[in-house]
């Protein structure tokens, strides 16, 4: 029987998470009890002065002789750095001294485009990162001590003063659960300021919106570098599909109700249009225990195009996801329906394609009582008649997907 051939791409492992969650005191402790691995460390800082960095330069994890600490500062490797992290990791993997690079995220980045990096191909440059290199494991680290009042902050990254530049509006929460749902191992760090029941349903609410990722729980970071380095756990397809939300919507996989903690999840359809007044009003009065809702909206005042719809904590974004089949021409029409079966299988003689479609998780929700406001928001039978173009819509006007 022939063996497989063996890789020789050098293993990287990304951490993310938010500021303060306690990545670089991971990092250190990784670094002090790694076994002999001849390791070469990215540390990213928005700032002038990369701290993170100097602090593990005088940690005393990595030797000043074999290893290589490279600072990547003024910028976030997610978004303006993005190339610099290409040529740096190139540069690092054809050293070929190294057994593992690690990398630490700066505390606002987002983890997708940090892996997409490592899928890249320049052919002009001749730069081929997934032959030189092997994405081994995302990891986010989580403050448990901190992450409810980020969560429920309302604030954004400008009202912090830790924006990438004065355009970067983004929401914490919304960067948050950026990390959270895109992670192969989530720890949970700073248990130890915690009271148990606390955590066991913080845990049970993360597992909920990230089922697939192995969960750690950590004090002061100490976590086993065998639990992050060489696992062999990332696969972009499989990380891309692994928010609870997602598996909920689009493959009917829902993951059993954690009754002690009163948490939960249901989706919400149906196949009549919204009011636009009634569910601006529903909406303006979040339901507080709703942790977590994305989808697929249909409103009557916008027939031809359907509507995304996401919410995390007090953060709600709404708007254009691309036409609805039924509002296309015929021609193309019969091209969907011979390329996906199930748009032609679940078409409505009158609406065709268009229906509400929304995943919710959260703790302590009445199911019952969530899904009938939202039907009192629904066109009535003497509204269906009605020019719906006619109707005051208060929703953020977009033109376009």
């Amino acid at each position: 029987m022939n063996e497989r051939p063996m890789d020789t791409r050098v293993p990287v492992t990304v951490l993310s998470g938010y500021l303060g969650s306690g990545k670089t005191t991971l990092l250190n402790y990784v670094l002090n009890n790694r076994a002999g691995l001849r390791v070469a460390v990215i540390v990213n800082d928005l700032s002038e002065v990369n701290i993170d960095a100097a602090l593990v330069r005088d940690g005393g994890g990595l030797s000043r002789t074999d290893e290589k600490l490279v600072e990547m500062s003024n910028g976030c490797i997610c978004c303006t750095l993005r190339e610099d992290l290409l040529r740096e990791v190139e540069k690092l993997a054809k050293e070929g001294r190294f057994d593992y690079i690690l990398i630490e995220s700066t505390g606002i980045g987002e983890p997708i485009p940090v892996a997409q990096t490592f899928m890249y191909e320049d052919e002009e440059a001749g730069i081929r990162l997934s032959e030189l290199c092997r994405l081994d494991c995302m990891v986010t680290v989580v403050d448990a001590y901190r992450f409810w009042s980020d969560f429920a902050s309302g604030e954004t990254l400008l009202d912090r003063q830790q924006a990438s530049d004065e355009l970067d509006n983004r929401d914490v929460v919304d960067l948050l659960i950026s990390q959270i749902e895109f992670c192969d191992v989530l720890i949970l760090n700073k248990c130890d300021r915690v009271a148990d029941e606390e955590l066991d349903q913080l845990e049970s609410i993360l597992r909920k919106l990230q089922p697939r990722a192995r969960f750690i729980r950590a004090i002061h970071g100490e976590v086993s570098p065998q639990q992050l380095l060489n696992t062999r756990l990332f696969d972009f397809e499989e990380a891309s599909e692994s928010p609870g939300w997602l598996k909920e919507l689009t493959h009917g996989i829902h993951t059993p109700e954690t009754e002690e903690y009163g948490i939960s999840s249901f989706v919400y359809e149906r196949q009549l249009p919204f009011h636009p007044e009634r569910l601006m009003a529903w909406m303006s009065d979040w339901p507080s225990e709703i942790v977590r809702s994305k989808g697929i909206v249909w409103l009557a005042s916008r027939n031809e195009m359907a509507q995304s719809f996401s919410q995390a904590g007090p953060s709600v974004q709404f708007g254009a996801a691309g036409n609805w089949v039924a509002s296309l021409p015929k021609a193309e029409q019969q091209i969907i329906f011979q390329q996906d079966h199930e748009i032609a299988a679940s078409w409505h003689p009158r609406f065709g394609d268009r229906s509400t479609k929304v995943v919710f998780i959260g703790i302590h929700m009445d199911r019952k009582q969530i899904e009938a406001e939202l039907d009192q928001c629904l066109i009535t039978s003497s509204e269906l008649e009605m020019d719906w173009q006619s109707l005051l819509d208060p929703f953020p006007q977009q033109t376009s997907a």
